[in-house]
């Protein structure tokens, strides 16, 4: 039998994987990787703001990723900086100063390699509670804008003239991306959860002739990328976060291997 810790990381990965598949076809589409990684990184401000002001931790993280969503619709607006220079100043700097206010309060206790690196055996009954209802909630979103969403990655001016409403699309897609990133850092966290965003839809992309296959093909990749790491992480006592984006890693690299298919 299996342990009860052990059994709810599985789940919980599951869990995560199968909405950040979906959900990452969207950002490898839309180059959104790196607009991912300033989220990401924006989510341990999240963390200390929520544990200095005693709420829920996941609530800030998707508070922070909120305000710099605004702040990159604010940075798309000027022409002197690039928009992936921009992001990444963001990103590094949003990482940097959540962990000078982490080291400046004294009275603040986190595990922050938990939540740097995930701590997926940590994951709680309650944990899995809210990753069933951010599952249910992110699936029935995609389901129901699915063709706005594809219109948009298409072109988002074209998107526009037919009336797609681009603005509130762009927002929705923030606000989901927020509660993959406050799901998955129990998993591999928040240094590594847009790799289970990125890494599956990427390896999908390539075994995948529709859109729709490819984001089914990007959640089951992610699946059994969380199931064998996690059998490794147990196996080998290695890191389970790193070890779930390893063995992704090298299904992506074996998926370069397989010809595309002909109607992709």
């Amino acid at each position: 039998m299996l342990d009860d810790f052990l059994v709810r990381a599985v789940l919980g990965g599951l869990g995560v994987a199968a909405m950040a598949g979906p959900l990452g076809t969207f950002v490898v589409w839309r180059r959104m990787a790196y607009f991912g990684e300033a989220l990401a990184n924006s989510a341990l401000l999240g963390i200390v703001f929520g544990v200095v002001l005693r709420i829920d931790v996941m609530l800030g993280v998707v508070l922070f990723a909120l305000l710099m969503a605004l702040l990159l619709a604010l940075l798309e607006r000027q022409r002197t900086l690039p928009i992936d220079s921009a992001l990444s100043i963001l990103a590094h700097g949003a990482l940097a100063v959540g962990l000078i206010v982490l080291g400046m309060v004294e009275t603040i206790r986190v595990d922050l390699m938990g939540y740097l690196f995930g701590d997926v055996l940590a994951v709680s009954r309650g944990d899995l509670g809210l990753i069933a209802v951010l599952l249910a909630v992110v699936l029935a979103v995609l389901a129901r804008f699915w063709r706005p969403l594809l219109s948009l990655s298409v072109d988002e001016d074209i998107a526009a003239v037919e009336g797609v409403p681009v603005a509130r699309l762009r927002l929705m897609l923030t606000l989901l991306l927020a509660a993959v990133i406050a799901a998955g850092m129990k998993v591999v966290g928040i240094l590594l959860i847009i790799s289970l965003l990125v890494i599956p839809a990427a390896t999908a992309r390539r075994l995948s002739g529709t859109p729709e296959r490819m984001a089914v093909v990007a959640a089951l990749v992610g699946m059994v990328a969380v199931v064998a790491g996690l059998a490794a992480s147990w196996q080998f006592d290695w890191p389970a976060g790193p070890a779930v984006v390893a063995v992704a890693v090298s299904l992506f690299a074996a998926s370069q291997l397989v010809a595309a298919p002909a109607g992709r």
